[in-house]
């Protein structure tokens, strides 16, 4: 009589998700050692800070979207299309939301996965933080099915302004939020219409957009050197974007914005990126320990507190750092958190003992389109953090895209992209107009 498969059940598919996902695929899968299965609400993958790309059609989704059920194919696991309604501890099942076509009949049937060990790498979404009227009238970035609704109505307002440029006003944009998906949202709006004036909107100019960023704090960029947040918000301010800090919003109407201090900033289309949570379900769910953004508090191996059978990691967990604070939640956490959990799983299914999880900081970047790059760059450094912009900073910030695809596909299927991806710069018009 053989012993069933040890059952690995990973909760989300973005990049923490599916890397961790292949390479137990990899590791466990193929030598059929664990019966890995990787769950989603959506049936393809992109790399979450692309998706201001896709909003203004500088990146088209449907040709870098990775689609999960053939990757699983390749990688030895199982993809499950779905939405994750419940979890139940006690019998170790996680329940599905029934899948509906768009006239709300049943495509598949409610359903729950077993599993001996659950990791819950579900991301994050937008923080409204209870703003009356922000989920009514803003557009988050938290998807590429939002990036592209934000994209249709971007080439909504621009087509009307180009048929008629003395009646239809200025272009009034609105970006709530000064972190690094606001700031390079900004500046690709701005290449946006220059790349749409030289396809025929010649109605369309850049003094015809107002693009208004809008920060609660001090300043832009706030994870990054002072220095680097005044750079990027020069260069902002010189391609005409209204960067407003020390501004909080109270409310929001489907004209605009209202301002703590009694102010409306007008606006056609307006973008919320202010803050991240985990997802509402999240909160208290099962019974596992919380904090108020809804994140699962993890103790230094990255299993929860309270279930030693369910880790969690990225976004959607909150881990204490030794030296004090919280580890924070960004794309090269969720990789370096997704290599070592990993490694803990396959060394607690060996009876070995785990390790706990360090976090380093490789540095940050940020990318205004086509007409510079910002960063600082940490690591082991004799000099310690070192500020980079210009072709030099953009390079790194490709490499870490770069880094994302070789975990998921090895080097020479990552060059043969990068390949791909040439050819169609020089094939394939610039910015997606459909």
């Amino acid at each position: 009589m053989t012993t069933p498969l040890k059952k690995i059940v990973i909760v989300g598919g973005g990049a923490g998700g599916l890397e961790l996902a292949t390479q137990l695929g990899n590791k466990l899968g193929r030598r059929k050692k664990a019966e890995i299965v990787l769950v989603d609400r959506s049936q393809s993958h992109l790399w979450k800070p692309l998706l201001h790309e896709v909003a203004t059609g500088s990146l088209d989704a449907g040709v870098d979207a990775l689609s999960f059920m053939a990757h699983a194919s390749k990688h030895h696991f199982e993809f499950r299309h779905g939405s994750v309604i419940n979890l139940n501890r006690d019998e170790k099942t996680i329940t599905l939301a029934a899948l509906l076509d768009e006239q709300g009949d049943v495509l598949v049937p409610e359903s729950t996965i077993a599993y001996d060990t659950l990791v819950m790498a579900l991301g994050s979404t937008s923080n409204d933080f209870n703003t009356p009227g922000v989920r009514e009238n803003c557009i988050f970035l938290d998807s590429s099915e939002q990036a592209k609704v934000f994209h249709q109505k971007m080439l909504n307002l621009f087509l009307k302004q180009s048929a008629n440029p003395e009646s239809a006003g200025k272009v009034n944009i609105a970006i709530v939020g000064g972190g690094a998906t606001g700031v390079e949202l900004s500046a690709e709006l701005h290449n946006a219409v220059k790349e749409l004036h030289s396809y025929g909107y010649k109605g369309l100019t850049n003094a015809m957009l107002n693009v208004s960023l809008i920060e609660a704090g001090d300043r832009i960029l706030p994870a990054l050197p002072e220095r680097i947040s005044s750079a990027a918000r020069d260069t902002l301010t010189r391609l005409g974007v209204n960067v407003m800090t020390n501004t909080m919003i109270t409310r929001v109407d489907e004209n605009g914005l209202q301002t703590k201090d009694g102010n409306v900033i007008e606006a056609q289309l307006m973008v919320w990126a202010a803050g991240i949570k985990a997802p509402d379900f999240m909160k208290d769910i099962a019974g596992l320990e919380t904090n108020r953004i809804n994140q699962l508090v993890v103790t230094p191996t990255l299993q929860t507190t309270r279930d030693a059978d369910i880790f969690a990691f990225g976004d959607c967990a909150s881990c204490a750092r030794p030296e004090g604070g919280f580890i924070p939640p960004r794309g090269q956490a969720a990789h370096q958190m997704a290599v070592f959990t990993a490694n803990n799983i396959i060394a607690r299914m060996k009876d070995k003992p785990m390790k706990s999880f360090t976090y380093r900081d490789r540095g940050s970047l940020v990318s205004l389109s086509g007409y510079t790059t910002f960063g600082s760059i940490m690591g082991h450094l004799p000099v310690g953090p070192m500020n980079v912009e210009g072709r030099l900073a953009r390079m790194v910030y490709d490499s870490l895209y770069r880094m994302h695809q070789v975990t998921l596909h090895g080097y020479v299927k990552t060059g043969l992209m990068m390949l791909v991806g040439g050819i169609n710069r020089v094939i394939r018009p610039r910015l997606k107009l459909h």
